[in-house]
């Protein structure tokens, strides 16, 4: 295996736009084992979340000092925050496990984390939910590239 390999499955599991979806079936396709793939995958991009809070802590810090940016980031929050905490009271943690275990575009770690900090809950209870929610969506990707395209009568009800 070659360190191109890994090193280009670490970089797409780390990228928001392919995250496991990416990386495990490239790492697959270019010879690694399904299961070294999904381990190394769902690895990098549990680190995800930490990462992400590193980024937006200091990026927020920065641009907070901005009154335009300030005014934005506090009217954002509180319509986002008010809109959905019914549902962030119900569901929780798991409700971030959950959107972070569908392996769809636009769910991920890096929404799940954005989505987290702006409604401020506990940074470790995230990094948790958000790791159980990597878990359980290597293991789906997993399944799909080791089962192959059939694998997805098992996800999509034809219609």
């Amino acid at each position: 295996m070659s360190i191109t390999t890994l090193l280009t499955a670490v970089f797409l599991a780390f990228l928001p736009i392919s995250e496991l979806r990416g990386a495990i079936p490239y790492a697959v396709a270019r010879g690694l084992p399904l299961w070294q793939a999904a381990l190394l995958a769902a690895f990098c991009n549990a680190l995800v979340a930490p990462v992400a809070y590193l980024f937006l802590d200091t990026a927020h810090r920065l641009f907070y000092r901005w009154g335009f940016y300030a005014r934005l980031f506090d009217r954002f929050v509180e319509r986002s925050r008010a809109k959905i905490h019914e549902q962030v009271e119900r569901y929780g943690y798991l409700g971030i496990l959950l959107f972070v275990a569908v392996p769809l575009p636009i769910t991920g770690a890096w929404t799940g984390t954005l989505g987290a900090w702006i409604l401020g809950l506990s940074r470790r209870k995230t990094m948790l939910a958000v790791a159980g929610g990597v878990v359980v969506s290597a293991t789906i990707v997993s399944l799909v590239v080791g089962l192959g395209a059939g694998a997805l009568s098992l996800f999509v009800k034809e219609l």
